[in-house]
């Protein structure tokens, strides 16, 4: 996406919801999406009609008004990561932060739940942080080995039959920013400094 207009209209965390869910289990009607979102028939309805007019999302055959099934248009949405466009580059950044308050807010229900999983789930969940010293071509480079390890369990995604019968929908975030105004030197590479643990099965990233 590079229209401003279509950034700024799929920052919404129902309508980010609505388009994962289609990817992932459409196509699906605005009934049965509010039934999988908690969220109102009305509501699914009007965000899926905004996402259709940005092409995110489209009508398929069958059913009328609220009942005709929608699908999403592609499995994964990309948009620029800058921009010497002021509107693009002002509104992709929205987009970045309504992604991560969407992230954030998912994050703590997942922990305020944690305890009702299994201890197998509970082991193998992942939370912490490192810091690292990298060069922008380095960072590239192990974002490219970061997506090749995924590339094996992504067509799970849209193929639910290629799904093994234990398998969960886990949430697998891949954040890698300049840390601004620090200092450039002094702290020990590697140490988990923002306080989470970084023992396997307990937060180690």
């Amino acid at each position: 996406m590079t229209d401003p207009r279509a950034l700024r209209a799929y920052a919404h965390p129902t309508r980010m919801e609505l388009v994962g869910l289609l990817r992932r289990e459409g196509p699906l009607t605005a009934t049965l999406a509010a039934e999988l979102t908690g969220e109102s028939v009305a509501s699914c309805s009007y965000h899926l009609r905004m996402l259709a007019k940005y092409d995110l999302v489209e009508q398929v055959g069958g059913g009328r008004g609220r009942e005709k099934p929608w699908r999403a248009t592609a499995q994964f949405t990309d948009w620029p990561d800058h921009s010497d466009d002021r509107a693009v580059a002002e509104a992709s950044t929205a987009l970045q932060i309504a992604l991560a308050e969407n992230y954030l807010a998912k994050m703590t229900r997942a922990l305020e739940q944690r305890h009702t999983l299994p201890h197998a789930w509970q082991e193998a969940e992942q939370f912490g942080d490192i810091s690292l010293y990298l060069t922008a071509p380095e960072l590239a480079e192990l974002g490219e080995r970061i997506t090749e390890l995924l590339a094996p369990y992504v067509p799970r995604l849209s193929d639910p039959a290629s799904r093994p019968a234990d398998a969960r929908l886990v949430s697998l975030l891949r954040v890698a920013f300049v840390r601004h105004g620090e200092r450039g030197a002094g702290a020990p590479a590697g140490a988990c400094d923002e306080g989470a643990p970084s023992t396997p099965g307990e937060g180690a990233s």
